[in-house]
């Protein structure tokens, strides 16, 4: 059975979607069967893998309106193993629409049912906010992978996320865990980043990610060329981290199944 894992933060400039493209990519990589859901109406991740968001075509608002089946809405990638839902600037309707809708908070979670089991791996990448289509991204959701930057204002926003992951447990999807918080935007060279990291793993322990993204040049350049950091620069640090973090996953997971 696949696990989908929502990549989420409602603080902007995280490394939210770098991490949920290249978490997939790598996972892709390492022989794992991935679908990368764009739920964010900006589209990021649907533009770093090199299709354009302003072309129509079905993607992620179809598949939550039931207006087709999620197979009708999958792009491949060049990326090995991996395959896209695409997002449009009309997603941003679906928080109106799903207003009405009967047990609106389901939507996703209702529509992946079919293909879960063909996947080793569901990663959505959530918009920087926690608006309906974020709260449908975590009821589907078997786990929440939250990115904190290494910066000052690093722990602003978690409390009221795992404040909305815990309202989340106790109505929707009591199954969903905290797969783990991982630190980006790492620059050893500054104190300040280093101090973030002493912070947060003295405060969340076991939840943080041993792996840390670091800043990358890289890691930057990649969604401008449309690829995954795995396919235009594997080599450089930032697949290195993206590999690693991978790796971690997949080790965790298996020490929980066994």
């Amino acid at each position: 059975m696949g696990k989908i894992i929502a990549v989420a933060n409602q603080k902007g400039g995280v490394g939210k979607t770098t991490t949920a493209v290249n978490l997939a990519s790598a996972l892709g990589i390492l022989e794992q069967r991935v679908l990368l859901i764009d739920a964010d109406p900006q589209a990021n991740a649907t533009s770093a893998l090199g299709f354009d968001p302003s072309a129509p075509r079905m993607g992620t608002y179809q598949v939550l309106e039931h207006a087709i089946k999620p197979y009708d809405a999958t792009l491949v990638c060049r990326n090995p193993n991996m395959m896209l839902m695409p997002a449009h600037m009309d997603l941003v309707a679906a928080e109106l629409e799903l207003v009405d809708k009967v047990r609106r908070e389901y939507m996703l979670q209702s529509a992946l049912a079919e293909v879960k089991d063909d996947f080793d791996y569901i990663i959505i990448d959530c918009a920087p906010s926690l608006g309906l289509v974020t709260l449908n991204a975590l009821t589907a959701s078997d786990s929440v992978l939250i990115p904190i930057q290494c910066e000052y204002f690093a722990l602003e926003g978690l409390g009221k996320l795992l404040n909305t992951v815990r309202s989340v447990q106790n109505l929707q999807n009591p199954d969903l865990q905290i797969e783990g918080i991982l630190l980006t935007m790492h620059d050893s060279r500054l104190r300040l980043s280093n101090q973030v990291v002493e912070e947060v793993r003295q405060h969340f322990q076991q939840l943080v990610f041993s792996t840390i993204i670091a800043r990358n040049v890289r890691l930057s350049e990649a969604p401008s060329f449309g690829e995954p950091i795995m396919v235009y620069d594997a080599a450089s640090t930032g697949a290195e981290n993206y590999l690693n973090l991978a790796r971690e996953l997949l080790a965790r997971n298996a020490q929980v199944s066994a």
